[in-house]
């Protein structure tokens, strides 16, 4: 496709109210924005480890029409050892401009002011599958793992967990900043929220269904 084409084709392209969703939950996940022409546009990229596929795939088929290039294996190595990821990058658009300018400060992830009005239940469940995972085996309690923020960012996302979704949130301190912790007693209404929106390779990060363990 070539460049005159790609830009026949942006001038058609709006996000819809669900892809809004779905970019909420990723920002606040494992999403990026990235400009390359100082602000005036950007494009969305998405990445997960192998693992992630079906996900990746579920991504690709919602945001599907702002994509060039289908999904793409690459490998990452860190520290002597290899990473298989897939990823992809949609076109580089205006409308995501305002979310940009909402979630990045000086390059850098914020929790925007009015996150609490954006966060649906399908945003909630990117976010989840994006940045969830568990305790232990032992306990119900589940995790954010937030630690890219900063802690009076993850207070407020806290705060709006138990204001927006009824759910008993805390602080964990690690060492590279503080997760969000979902109280065991608050897992079963956890599950509620999430279960509809949450992919069947997702579906282990859920909380077991009936026990609400610590």
């Amino acid at each position: 496709m070539n460049s005159k084409t790609i830009e026949e084709l942006k001038k058609h392209l709006s996000l819809s109210e669900n892809q809004r969703e779905i970019l909420v939950g990723l920002l606040l996940g494992d999403g990026h924005l990235e400009t390359q022409n100082y602000g005036r546009t950007y494009r969305l990229k998405i990445e997960h480890c192998t693992q992630q596929k079906e996900y990746i795939i579920w991504l690709y088929e919602r945001w599907s029409e702002w994509v060039h290039t289908p999904p793409q294996k690459k490998v990452q190595r860190i520290h002597d050892r290899e990473y298989e990821k897939y990823f992809f990058n949609t076109l580089s658009h205006g409308a995501f401009r305002f979310y940009a300018h909402e979630f990045y400060r000086n390059h850098t992830k914020v929790v925007p002011r009015f996150i609490h009005r954006w966060l649906t239940p399908q945003a909630f469940a990117i976010w989840f599958m994006d940045d969830g995972s568990i305790k232990s085996q032992h306990h119900n309690a589940r995790i954010l793992n937030t630690q890219g923020f900063t802690k009076r960012d993850v207070r407020r996302l806290a705060l709006m967990l138990q204001k927006n979704f009824g759910l008993e949130t805390s602080l964990r301190k690690q060492r590279e900043g503080y997760q969000i912790m979902i109280a065991g007693k608050s897992s079963q209404r956890l599950r509620s929220i999430l279960d509809p929106y949450i992919l069947p390779s997702m579906r282990y990060k859920l909380p077991r269904e009936g026990n609400t363990l610590a």
